[in-house]
């Protein structure tokens, strides 16, 4: 039976909504970009400031950490500050801390930089998202997130290629100076139209719960961490990753004892009390670990077993944002139109046939057989994306969207982070396994591997002693015996990610389906 969302009459902002989207979509995908822009430049990084690549990787994590903190921060701080004031402020910190970033002289000044970029960066996400949803009627908040899917999805795609462009043809430094001049339009953009809606609720420094910010931080420091360095370390090898988990979990069951008991929850998990947002949740978080987990393995199989390089990777890439953008405007006009079930499960679907067309790799394939499964995917996500949001937030008030999008986008970020800790831990152990099956038929009493040795030999004895052959020719097949076992681990990873996201289809049919007095809105 059709539910009605129970909402007060609706406000509408003084500006046009689409000029507000267009300024903070500016910021939004700034912010976005950033997360994966310093990848691949990361080597550079670690040369210029005299540090390991190790090292280097903390310029990632502890921007994904202070990220992670702020966003499920994001409506109490809003309330805390004035939500226009808020989010000026983030702007203005995260251009001002990109310039640090450009100008930093050792890792652990560009480190303090990154931290301070993360927590100006983390907001911008959540509150994107919900001054969109707000600004817009809900008959067309379908294509207010195809807007918002437009940062979110095509961003971290085109991040790696513009970060190695800018790397190769200039320097590290300016994949940072790149967000000064973007940051001070998108804040005057946002000074001129964005304006804090009349329901908002304020709150008072004493009512500031500390304890819970502080049981926050903790916990999603310490899973950052475990993720992060998880397989480097062995994980539950490693004392340190026992650890970080122990306290990770502890910090987490206080933290959610501590919001439920508290009259001023820093974030206010009675939401997931909505069955639509809650199913959302979970869903954003699959999808999360799905494109972040295929975006992370991808360009490690066409370097690492194709010789391509950072740049080439991410031009092979780049086709995904393509078949998003295109997705995403037609399935902004089509929410509203067709049950959004509909739409995710085909979305989900059709992620499962292009990673299955992945799963064809071998190593002769050309750029175009990764390049069609990639665009295939990314129009997938765009289909999943647009109504998997309006469906989660269809049944919410106006007053719960500013808490439910910092939730809602912190489930999406921690999604990625455990995909691709998942997807690097498998690629690396199922290559393991592989190589010791392969390594059997390498007996040295094998007849085959006998003449393969001899007819290897006889060909590098025409290029050198026979010393020489003897040596090499044992290695050059240790060496393939590796390589086929890696494109075996990429080839099962993919179809792991295919009957995963099969089996994630039928959570659709837990939605609710939503009508309003104003006509059916997206999430239908």
């Amino acid at each position: 039976m059709a539910q009605r969302a129970e909402q007060p009459a609706q406000w509408t902002p003084s500006h046009n909504p689409w000029l507000i989207a267009m300024a903070v979509m500016l910021a939004t995908f700034m912010e976005v970009l950033d997360t994966s822009v310093a990848n691949v430049s990361l080597p550079h990084i670690a040369g210029s400031l005299s540090a390991t690549t190790d090292e280097a990787t903390w310029v990632l994590t502890s921007y994904l950490v202070a990220n992670a903190i702020i966003l499920p921060a994001t409506a109490w701080l809003g309330q805390l500050f004035g939500r226009k004031r808020f989010l000026i402020t983030c702007i203005v910190l995260f251009t001002l801390a990109s310039a640090l970033c450009g100008i930093a002289n050792s890792l652990g000044f560009l480190i303090l930089a990154r931290v301070l970029q993360g927590a100006g960066g983390g907001a911008l996400q959540p509150i994107s998202q919900a001054v969109l949803l707000e600004s817009f009627p809900p008959q067309k908040r379908g294509a207010a997130m195809a807007v918002f899917a437009m940062g979110v999805v095509v961003a971290p795609i085109l991040g790696p290629t513009l970060g190695g462009w800018i790397t190769d043809n200039y320097s590290w430094r300016w994949i940072f100076y790149i967000n000064l001049p973007i940051g001070a339009l998108a804040a005057l953009m946002a000074n001129g139209v964005v304006e804090d809606p009349p329901y908002l609720k304020r709150i008072s420094v004493a009512n500031i719960d500390y304890i819970g910010f502080g049981l926050l931080s903790i916990w999603l420091a310490t899973l950052q961490f475990v993720l992060d360095k998880g397989q480097e370390l062995d994980w539950f090898g490693s004392r340190a990753i026992v650890w970080s988990m122990l306290i990770s979990g502890a910090a987490f069951v206080a933290f959610v004892a501590r919001e439920l008991i508290t009259p001023h929850p820093i974030v206010d998990l009675r939401v997931l009390k909505n069955r639509n947002f809650a199913v959302g949740a979970v869903m954003i978080l699959l999808l999360g670990s799905l494109l972040y987990g295929t975006t992370a393995i991808l360009p490690l199989f066409m370097q690492n077993l194709l010789g391509y390089t950072a740049v080439d990777a991410g031009i092979a890439m780049s086709p995904r944002g393509i078949g998003a953008f295109l997705t995403t405007i037609i399935v902004g006009r089509l929410v509203g139109k067709i049950s959004n079930r509909i739409l995710i499960g085909a979305g989900f679907l059709l992620l499962s046939y292009s990673c299955l067309l992945l799963a064809h790799i071998n190593l002769q394939i050309g750029m175009s057989s990764i390049i069609w499964p990639i665009i295939i995917s990314g129009a997938a996500i765009s289909m999943i994306f647009v109504p998997l949001t309006t469906s989660t937030m269809g049944t919410l008030s106006q007053e719960q969207i500013g808490n439910a999008t910092g939730i809602f986008n912190l489930m999406r970020n921690l999604g990625g982070s455990i995909g691709i800790a998942m997807i690097t831990t498998l690629v690396a152990r199922t290559a393991q396994v592989n190589q010791a099956l392969l390594s059997s038929h390498t007996s040295r009493f094998s007849p085959l591997l006998q003449s393969k040795l001899a007819a290897l030999q006889a060909g590098l004895m025409q290029h050198g002693g026979s010393w020489e052959a003897l040596k090499r020719a044992p290695l050059i097949i240790y060496g393939l015996v590796q390589q086929q076992a890696a494109l075996l681990s990429y080839v099962q990873n993919f179809r792991v990610f295919a009957f995963a996201c099969i089996l994630t289809a039928p959570l659709v049919l837990l939605f609710r389906k939503v009508r309003q007095a104003g006509g059916p809105i997206a999430a239908h």
